[in-house]
């Protein structure tokens, strides 16, 4: 006698779909996006249209970062490497020596802090099309951290705190003494024109 073989019983995958939707759903609004990526910048509020607008930057006080097609880096058209960018705007920004040449300062009555001198530098930063991203992070990045190095010196003179440790009526505070200020100009072409 010959032996019949089971059949197996087929599966019904009807509702396969209706599960995978669920899962994908269930994902995509539990799951949160890395937000690290990018710049963080705070720009200025819109002035209202009938505002006069006035540039009051005078020279001295701007210091004029630039990055190439072949990424290399000139502050003030003197070429620079990239490790001493970020003394070098600590420099201009503090100007501890009060040299005519880098950035005035004048004193500002912070609240919190009291009557404090504050810099009135600017840095303009610009690249040509050809910069790659990663040389533009960098400069960006080594900007910054100017910035954050000089809020962390205040911070602890002021408060006995690291800039992040300080509650934020305090940060404000410091954040009035060295405003990020890095004006971007838009990227040149330095394609020639037929």
């Amino acid at each position: 006698m010959a032996r019949k073989k089971k059949e197996m019983p087929e599966l019904n995958g009807a509702g396969m779909s209706d599960i995978s939707f669920l899962l994908l759903c269930f994902f995509l609004m539990t799951s949160s996006m890395d937000q690290s990526m990018g710049i963080h910048r705070v720009l200025p509020p819109i002035p209202p249209e009938d505002q006069k607008i006035e540039n009051q930057i005078k020279g001295h006080n701007v210091l004029q970062v630039l990055v190439d097609g072949q990424d290399r880096l000139s502050v003030n058209a003197k070429v620079m490497d990239l490790r001493d960018l970020k003394d070098a705007a600590k420099e201009f920004i503090l100007n501890p020596t009060n040299d005519p040449s880098k950035s005035s300062k004048k004193d500002e009555d912070i609240p919190g802090i009291g009557i404090y001198p504050v810099s009135e530098a600017v840095i303009s930063l610009q690249n040509v099309r050809s910069t790659s991203y990663e040389a533009y992070l960098k400069v960006q990045n080594e900007l910054t951290k100017a910035y954050n190095e000089l809020r962390d010196e205040v911070a602890r003179e002021k408060f006995g705190r690291k800039f992040a440790d300080l509650d934020n009526a305090q940060r404000d505070a410091i954040t009035k003494i060295y405003r990020q200020r890095i004006s971007e100009s838009p990227p040149k072409d330095t394609r020639k024109k037929k």
